[in-house]
């Protein structure tokens, strides 16, 4: 390499040294400047994350005391402790275990309540199982061909046949009652 050529490496090594001390000086110019507001955030989205962390573990404690107070209530319905803990830790829980009872002891009342809900799963479901136990058809969203046939079944006890066949012919053929309808429409024939 000729003394040009190395004079000209040194002068480029210089230039890209002063530039990185240039910009180092810039970056601590702003950081003196800006240092509260750098500080301030550096504090915020700590306590943000670690609030987030914190909201999410207290989340996770609730739903597992309110699925302990499931478990306890489940070997033992009189349990009110554990009803107290799971209306308080997780009312749409609540509200389930509630229908799920329900249904299963056929009480009428407790359904006509859940009927009211801002839920509309359970609303719906409450209403179908209210109108069932009480031997009417249910009108419902998620039962929709069931609540069908059983229209068209009570159409078949009054002796209203045609009745009976336009709520069959409205039960889609990939249902799982689909079978149910078929075997009524034939009753239906004669």
């Amino acid at each position: 390499m000729s003394l040009k050529d190395e004079v000209r490496y040194v002068k480029e090594e210089l230039s890209s040294d002063e530039k990185l001390l240039e910009s180092a000086f810039r970056l601590e110019r702003i950081y003196k400047k800006h240092k509260v507001k750098i500080w301030a955030l550096g504090v915020v989205l700590v306590l943000a994350f670690g609030g987030k962390a914190l909201y999410g573990a207290w989340q996770d404690h609730r739903l597992a005391q309110a699925n302990e107070a499931l478990l306890r209530l489940e070997k033992n319905p009189a349990d009110t402790k554990a009803l107290e803990e799971l209306k308080s830790d997780n009312p749409k829980l609540y509200a389930l275990y509630r229908y799920a009872q329900a249904v299963k002891k056929r009480e009428v009342s407790p359904l006509k309540t859940l009927a009211a809900s801002k839920d509309p799963l359970l609303s719906d479901l409450a209403r179908y199982h209210e109108a069932v136990l009480q031997d009417r058809a249910g009108d419902s969203q998620y039962y929709h061909d069931l609540s069908l046939v059983e229209k068209a079944y009570l159409a078949l006890k009054a002796g209203k046949k045609d009745e009976a066949r336009q709520q069959l012919a409205l039960v889609s053929e990939s249902s799982p009652v689909a079978g149910i309808a078929r075997l009524l429409r034939h009753y239906t024939l004669r």
